[in-house]
C-alpha cells in the first residue's frame, strides 16, 4: 500500500496540481494586496473618502451603534455595505485577471508564430535517404 500511494504521489499530474494550488495561493495574495492596498485606496480617495464597509441596516430596535462591527454585537444586522465592497473587489480582481491571462494568451501566441515561422528541419534519417536516392538516380 506504501509502494502505491508512493506512486500516485510521484505522478506528474499530481505534482502539477500541488504546484498549481501553491502557485495560486501565492498569486491570490498578491491580488488581494494590489487591491486592497492600491486600487480600493485610489477609489476612495477618488470617491471622497467614500466606505461602503460600515454601512448595515439594523434588524432590531436594540441595535444603536454606529459602526458594523458594534452593531454586530448588539443584535442582528444586514451589513449591505460590506457585502457592496467584497462584490466590488471581487469585480476589480476578476478585471485584473482577465488582463493577466489576455496579455498571458497573446504573449502565447506570438511564440507559436515565431515557432511557426521558424523552417522545420527534416529528420537526419529523411535526409540520408533522400541523399541515397539523389545518388542512385545519378547512377541510372
Amino acid at each position: 500500500m506504501l509502494k502505491e500511494f508512493r506512486d500516485f504521489i510521484m505522478r506528474g499530474n499530481v505534482l502539477d496540481l500541488a504546484v498549481a494550488v501553491i502557485i495560486a495561493g501565492a498569486f491570490g495574495l498578491i491580488t488581494v494586496s494590489l487591491v486592497k492596498d492600491i486600487i480600493m485606496p485610489i477609489v476612495g480617495y477618488l470617491s471622497g473618502g467614500l466606505d461602503f464597509s460600515n454601512h448595515f441596516i439594523p434588524l432590531s430596535d436594540n441595535v444603536t451603534a454606529t459602526t458594523l462591527e458594534e452593531a454586530r454585537k448588539q443584535g442582528a444586522v444586514i451589513a449591505w455595505g460590506k457585502f457592496l465592497t467584497v462584490v466590488i473587489n471581487f469585480l476589480i480582481v476578476a478585471f485584473i485577471i482577465f488582463l493577466i491571462v489576455k496579455a498571458a494568451n497573446k504573449a502565447m501566441e506570438r511564440f507559436q508564430e515565431e515557432k511557426e515561422e521558424a523552417p522545420a528541419e527534416p529528420p537526419r534519417q529523411e535526409v540520408l535517404l533522400e541523399e541515397i536516392r539523389d545518388l542512385l538516380a545519378k547512377k541510372s
